[in-house]
């Protein structure tokens, strides 16, 4: 029985042995198939939402891919602390794959790198991922057979359209090329992703489960699709709140260099104080007055005369 076999061992190799390869035949009642078809609909809900459009588009700010790594921080502690607490629990061990899955270790690299040593000071829990981690400590605490769903949604994710994430972020924000930020995409131990989920739904489909539990696992896919959906719609938000001046906690420059403050271009949006230092700004500001744009439009004038003259 696949769920018997040397997990550890097959998946360090990312492959799938004899016994799991027949297994992976799917009918339509293996688990697998079930959520594959039953979560379609969230699916393809949750990535329509504007912020995952825009994200694979590549206009995400900087302060909201923040954000939304801290949105996965706490997220993930949540959800491997459960399938710690449930890794000898029938219903969920042979899905147990902390060398190869969990992700804590690599987001606190990544909180290290977006805010310092003492990050821990300077990240807070938002709403939605509050509700989300409650939702998954309720499934590990007293519906361990659950906890496979967000397993499910997270992980198979992570290895599929994460990959795609990665690149985009990289690009998009200038991530150093050494994967600093991006820790959370990069899946060390394993070594080929396709064989790797293959060989995890073949774990799920070996769970000796009940046709009413497996409905109800489906169910709850759908309700983490769900509370995914409400954290992307709240950084959605956040980025929307954000100025072009605001993210990222600096000051946007015009050029690619310089300070705003010095920047005539932003005057105007930041009450006239802008560009007080900036000798641009000054004439600009000596040109909106009445007397100085007379001698202007005269000089406009003397000056094309002299070049009708020249031409003739």
């Amino acid at each position: 029985e696949p769920s018997k076999l040397n997990r550890d061992n097959c998946a360090a190799r990312g492959s799938l042995s004899s016994a799991e390869l027949s297994c992976f035949t799917c009918s339509p009642t293996d688990l697998s198939e079930l959520l594959k078809k039953g979560t379609k609909e969230s699916h393809d809900r949750a990535t329509n939402t504007q912020f995952v459009k825009d994200f694979l588009k590549g206009r995400i700010k900087k302060e909201v891919f923040k954000l939304a790594t801290v949105a996965l921080y706490f997220t993930y502690s949540a959800l491997e602390e459960e399938m710690d607490r449930n890794k000898d629990n029938p219903v969920f061990a042979p899905l147990y794959f902390p060398l190869e899955l969990h992700r804590r270790e690599a987001l606190v690299k990544d909180m290290e790198y977006f805010y310092g040593e003492d990050w821990k000071e300077k990240i807070q829990c938002s709403e939605a991922t509050q509700q989300y981690v409650d939702r998954i400590r309720h499934v590990g605490q007293h519906e361990p057979e659950l906890l496979v769903a967000h397993a499910y949604t997270r992980y198979m994710g992570d290895l599929s359209g994460g990959q795609v994430l990665k690149k985009v972020a990289q690009r998009a924000l200038k991530l150093p090329t050494t994967e600093e930020g991006i820790q959370f995409y990069m899946f060390e131990n394993i070594s080929n992703a396709q064989q790797f989920k293959q060989l995890y739904r073949a774990r799920m489909n070996a769970l000796d489960l009940d046709k009413n539990t497996k409905e109800r696992i489906v169910e709850e896919a759908n309700r983490a699709f769900k509370l995914n959906m409400q954290v992307f719609d709240e950084l959605e938000k956040t980025g929307l709140s954000l100025t072009d001046e605001a993210q990222d906690g600096g000051v946007p420059v015009h050029d690619g260099k310089g300070d705003i403050r010095k920047c005539p271009f932003y005057a105007d949006k930041l009450g006239g104080t802008a560009g007080a230092g900036c000798p641009y700004y000054a004439a600009v500001s000596l040109a909106k007055q009445p007397l100085v744009q007379l001698i202007l439009a005269a000089w406009v004038a003397l000056a094309a005369g002299a070049a009708a003259w020249y031409v003739m």
